[in-house]
């Protein structure tokens, strides 16, 4: 006969104790990673704005059921939505992720840790106004930028060793793991509830890739992250109800996390949680790009002017890319909407080589109709080179790096054009930052007047001014 099970409830997994631990206890002490949480914020915020102008997000905003406002609730940027701080999360996490246009961050996962702002921004904004309506202080903004260095570090710590995408499961997972703990003390949480929580969010198993490849590749890609942050509130606010959490939700045997989705490997935490991944988050400054294509969009952009004028003569364009680029973006055949199309290296170097630009209006069917593109991207071969997939994977360099060379008809060739380094990289931040800060002005100018977008400007480019200024106060600058 075998053994009984036993049914005595075990200590919590010191997964959960660890991160429950680093977001209640961790003191941020670093300047650089405030700063550069600063920048995410602003960035992330432009996006989202810059989202509001395409009416496929648009259609998935508000109150998941017509009228179900909450006055009171937490307020959506760039609209007059009032709601619950669940559906709030849901619609803040769908607008700024749906242009996949602010940051990054690669390892053996990949993901947006930007991503964490709907849940972070929604549960700090309800949190504050409920505390007013009491007559007690509000959360500042500072407490929001805590949130979001904690978040970043949960998020991209568990992405350095830990793939799920090679077991088929979206990157959101860890999402909702990081949001579910920072929201969870940011509601003021004790310890036994952040783990609680915690727990209930690995319980969710993970949602498939399914939606980010082809055949199926499609809109969910854009709401996927919404959709994870507003889970995690929902698991926060149950916990902060003392709804019971499961201890071993990891490592229990056959029903855990690890037997279930990990083929029994436990994850590998190689470094003490901190605010490491802030300080070396990649920033999508330029045009709006699947992370791994930045650098050979770049490489386009450089090759433009030597070839717009010669595409009919084209015979061959070679790419040299990472493993991971050809793993998620090498992708021939039909492409049937923006979310595939933003998602294929040969696409997004098409345009690059084409137009020298790109921003997510080329990947809509009316440019996409453009028959060079098409006929572009029969003409291109990629391949790997293994010195860049070690780049990419090396903690000291993290490299993105891609190269391009056209072929002519003639037998005259461009020359190889490489790049390593995307300019939203930590390497080239003094390049970089000036972008950032003007591309959050340009979106700033998509829904707000001249006025409404320098005064945000000025409160955002002050950092003391940006970090005490009260939650309630900051997202009502964002008002239309």
């Amino acid at each position: 006969m075998s053994a009984p099970i036993s049914n005595v409830r075990p200590p919590p997994d010191p997964e959960l104790t660890q991160i429950a631990d680093y977001v209640l206890d961790y003191v941020v002490s670093s300047d650089e990673a405030y700063d550069t949480a600063r920048y995410c914020l602003m960035d992330t915020l432009g996006c989202g704005l810059l989202a509001l102008r395409y009416p496929e997000c648009t259609k998935l905003l508000g109150p998941i059921v017509p009228g179900a406002t909450m006055a009171g609730g937490a307020r959506v940027p760039g609209t007059n939505y009032e709601l619950d701080p669940v559906q709030a999360a849901f619609n803040i996490g769908c607008m700024i992720r749906w242009l996949d246009f602010n940051d990054t961050w690669l390892a053996a996962e990949w993901g947006h840790p930007s991503d964490n702002l709907g849940g972070i921004l929604a549960a700090a904004d309800y949190l504050s106004r409920q505390r007013q309506a009491e007559n007690k202080p509000p959360l500042l903004m500072r407490d929001v930028l805590t949130a979001m260095i904690k978040a970043h570090e949960i998020q991209g710590v568990y992405a350095l060793e830990n793939s799920f995408n090679r077991l088929g499961i979206d990157h959101v997972i860890l999402v909702r793991l990081a949001s579910t703990a920072v929201v969870t003390a940011l509601l003021g949480g004790t310890r036994e509830q952040v783990i609680n929580a915690v727990s209930n969010a690995w319980l969710d198993g993970g949602a498939l890739r399914t939606y980010r490849h082809a055949p199926n590749t499609g809109s969910r890609k854009s709401w996927a992250a919404g959709d994870a942050t507003h889970r995690a509130v929902r698991h926060a606010l149950f916990a902060l109800k003392n709804e019971m959490g499961y201890p071993s939700a990891l490592s229990a045997k056959q029903w855990g996390f690890y037997d279930v989705v990990r083929r029994g490997e436990p994850f590998k935490i190689n470094q003490p949680f901190g605010s490491y991944v802030m300080e070396h988050v990649l920033f999508k400054i330029s045009f709006p790009a699947e992370f791994h294509a930045q650098t050979a969009v770049e490489c386009a952009f450089q090759l433009h002017p030597k070839v717009r004028d010669r595409l009919d003569d084209i015979t061959e364009v070679k790419m040299t890319t990472h493993e991971s680029a050809i793993r998620i973006i090498d992708k021939q055949g039909p492409l049937n909407n923006p979310a595939d199309r933003d998602h294929c290296l040969q696409y997004m170097t098409a345009i690059g080589l084409i137009f020298g630009e790109l921003n997510a209006d080329h990947y809509e069917d009316k440019v996409a109709a453009d028959p060079r593109i098409d006929a572009l991207r029969e003409k291109m071969t990629v391949t790997e080179d293994p010195a860049y997939t070690r780049d990419y994977l090396d903690p000291e360099k993290r490299s993105i790096a891609n190269a391009v060379e056209v072929i002519f008809s003639d037998g005259s060739s461009s020359g190889w054009v490489e790049v390593e380094y995307p300019v939203g990289h930590r390497r080239r931040r003094e390049e970089g930052i000036p972008l950032l800060i003007d591309k959050f002005r340009d979106n700033l100018l998509t829904r707000f007047s001249d006025q409404q977008t320098e005064e945000i400007m000025a409160l955002c480019l002050d950092f003391d001014r940006l970090a005490d200024t009260a939650v309630p106060e900051f997202m009502e600058t964002f008002l239309p």
